[in-house]
């Protein structure tokens, strides 16, 4: 079964940095796209950065309100998955998820999200 795994979360100050870590394991032949998601207490999931391959390299797309300020990576020798964060302000707080597009051995893609890592950004 494919599972994906976050790692990383915690509590920070704000202007502090965190690296997140997704780890996707079972019979998978391949990622296509694959993301971070964040969700706030009361609020609704929404999409904080996306990665994609491509012949030219990775393709990335940020949510605006994190561009120049997290960074997302992928190591697919490793099968990981990375969310580097830094000038963090307290509106970052909330459970990060991460999301794959991922194709099983059976050849079927499928779209599948992990439990989750809490973020919180307190002085």
């Amino acid at each position: 079964q494919v599972q994906l795994v976050e790692s990383g979360g915690g509590l920070v100050q704000p202007g502090e940095s965190l690296k997140l870590s997704c780890t996707v394991s079972g019979g998978i032949i391949g990622i296509y796209t694959i993301g971070w998601y964040r969700q706030a207490p009361g609020q609704e999931r929404e999409v904080v950065a996306l990665i994609s391959s491509s012949g030219s390299g990775d393709t990335t797309k940020y949510a605006e309100y994190v561009k120049g300020r997290f960074t997302i990576a992928r190591d697919n020798a490793k099968n990981t998955m990375y969310l580097i964060m830094s000038s963090l302000k307290p509106d970052d707080t909330a459970v990060y998820s991460c999301n794959g597009e991922i194709i099983e051995k059976s050849g079927h893609m499928y779209d599948v999200w992990g439990q989750g890592t809490q973020v919180t950004v307190s002085s």
